[in-house]
């Protein structure tokens, strides 16, 4: 027996735009419900499970329209098409309620994908082979690189080895531990994180390994490290390159026999813990430079697990700023999307979420725009301006790669995107970009 298709109510008054988007939507699979007038629309909103309304209509206004639908159908998910690109008219939209709005012309491929998104309401999933991950609400993966990263997270989780997590401050290193640790055996047990480059070099070995009363001026009392806290589960060791070298071979110690002693202490104690260390910095250089010893690098680099920066995972910036943006019902404005998506970010993860913290102060409404960013976003360096002969053949090798992959589909952005291993929404804004 086959699930139930989404019934999609499309509302406009033009007899051709209403069959255009009916025969896009069947074709993606979805049964539709046509409407011609607002009146129509509030009748029937009970019928569907997502509409597809114009604001500008006979009779009552799309607006209007949707004002009165939500009042009886809080819950329905509605999509509003707009010929006019004012700001005002978006703005209303999403305060009344809508869900997104897509401007006239209408793109097919950025409708569907619209659609898609909105009912895709469980969740998101990485599949490897035969293997479905699930991950957990607030995990963003859209890119092929975070897939990855995720595909071999959940490898490691099954097994109890060391793992070293690489990438530059603000990636999200704290996220893939907590997806090793509540993919692994010891899930129920506790996790306990360290940062060792934010702890003073003569309070960190306590902190780690813990102190006998009296062991030095101030210890009144006998006091557990983090490891004996971490008992059967998991110790994340974050900016693992800043341990002291004085303190190097205890912790080489308890990753080889599991034996320590707390400071001031003369017995060995030991600890059944997990270790996931990660660091910002080349280890290997630091290696070489005798700042940290080789022994221990290949102790905690069992398993190694690179996290890209966000410049090499585009796909995931416009999902991660919604996810930031969602808390506070706001919205990005096309625009204020497309500045996000030319900017680098060097400060990753932890810059996007501040940047987007500060629109939502700046924001005169619920609309993001580009206005509200911070200046170095919406001061974008084109190729020319920059100088480099390199950036301008990148840009000439995507755009190249993006007419075969269309050349290839016979223009269906769909199967092109999966050409190319990218999202259909980049797919649509890189072919704006690039002026195709």
């Amino acid at each position: 027996m086959t699930a139930k298709q989404p019934i999609i109510a499309v509302v406009d008054d033009d007899p051709g735009q209403r069959q255009l988007l009916d025969n896009a939507l069947t074709r993606a699979g979805y049964e539709t419900l046509l409407c011609a007038t607002g009146e129509e629309a509030v009748e029937k909103a009970g019928q569907c499970d997502l509409m597809i309304l114009d604001v500008r209509l006979p009779g009552i206004s799309g607006l209007e329209a949707l004002r009165q639908i939500l009042a009886e159908h809080s819950s329905l998910p509605v999509i509003l098409l707009t010929a006019y690109i004012d700001v005002r008219d978006a703005v209303s939209a999403i305060k009344a309620g809508a869900r997104d709005y897509i401007e006239k012309p209408i793109d097919l491929d950025e409708l569907i994908a619209a659609v898609d998104d909105t009912l895709d309401a469980p969740g998101r999933s990485v599949t490897q082979g035969e293997d479905t991950l699930d991950l957990p609400k607030g995990i963003i993966a859209e890119s092929p690189a975070m897939q990855q990263v995720f595909q071999q997270a959940f490898r490691a989780a099954g097994s109890d080895v060391a793992v070293l997590l690489l990438g530059e401050s603000g990636v999200g290193k704290d996220v893939v531990a907590t997806y090793i640790h509540d993919r692994s055996p010891r899930a129920d047990g506790p996790l306990v994180r360290v940062n060792c480059g934010a702890l003073p070099e003569n309070l960190i070995e306590s902190e780690l390994f813990g102190h006998e009363k009296g062991a030095f001026t101030g210890a009144d009392a006998q006091k557990k490290g983090r490891f004996e806290e971490a008992e059967g589960g998991t110790i994340f060791l974050d900016e693992i390159g800043e341990l002291p070298l004085t303190l190097q071979p205890k912790l080489l110690h308890i990753l080889e026999n599991g034996l320590f002693r707390r400071v001031g202490g003369t017995r060995d104690l030991h600890a059944d813990a997990r270790v996931i260390a990660a660091t910002n910095s080349p280890l290997e250089e630091a290696v070489k430079a005798g700042t940290f010893r080789e022994d221990l690098y290949y102790r905690i680099n069992v398993v190694a697990i690179a996290i890209p920066p966000l410049r090499d995972r585009r796909d995931d910036i416009l999902p991660l700023a919604e996810q930031v943006l969602a808390e506070k019902r706001l919205r990005l404005s096309p625009a204020a999307e497309r500045a996000l998506m030319h900017y680098d970010w060097p400060g990753n993860l932890r810059e996007l979420r501040n940047a987007l913290e500060r629109a939502a102060i700046m924001a005169n409404g619920a609309l993001i725009l580009p206005e509200d960013l911070p200046p170095q976003l919406r001061e974008p360096v084109s190729a020319e301006a920059s100088g480099s002969v390199l950036v301008g053949d990148m840009q000439a090798i995507q755009r190249q790669a993006i007419l075969e992959a269309l050349e290839k589909t016979g223009g269906n952005k769909t199967q092109a995107a999966k050409l190319l291993n990218i999202s259909r929404r980049n797919l649509i804004y890189k072919l704006r970009e690039y002026g195709l």
